[in-house]
């Protein structure tokens, strides 16, 4: 049987930081230290969240909201997002399902290989 594939989605934004790194390198690091399948970061325009504080660039800032997405086996995602805890700037993580259609990326997914 094999594990089911899911999306790992993290928010967080540009001025996070957890010591003098950027919250969107350190989760991007941990998540090749453990090994999963890839990460992606992905910036908005314009975001907010439980705080209503709105995000977005301005001439010399970077606020921005961020979407870090993981995709990779559930147990995986479960485990990375628990040893998340020790960040605090980071927002809603979510977990979703997702179908692997094609690409090079889906002979290196357990079970996926033709």
């Amino acid at each position: 049987m094999t594990e089911a594939i899911k999306l790992l989605r993290i928010y967080t934004d540009e001025g996070a930081y957890l010591g003098d790194r950027r919250v969107f390198e350190v989760i991007a690091s941990r998540a090749r230290d453990a090994g999963l399948a890839g990460v992606t970061v992905l910036e908005a325009r314009l975001g907010f969240g439980r705080s209503a504080h709105m995000h977005r660039r301005h001439v010399f800032e970077n606020d921005r909201a961020l979407l870090i997405e993981i995709v990779d086996d559930e147990p995986k995602l479960r485990s990375f997002a628990v040893a998340l805890d020790d960040i605090p700037d980071i927002g809603m993580m979510t977990l979703e399902p997702v179908e692997i259609l094609g690409g090079k990326a889906k002979q290196g997914l357990p079970g996926k290989n033709p």
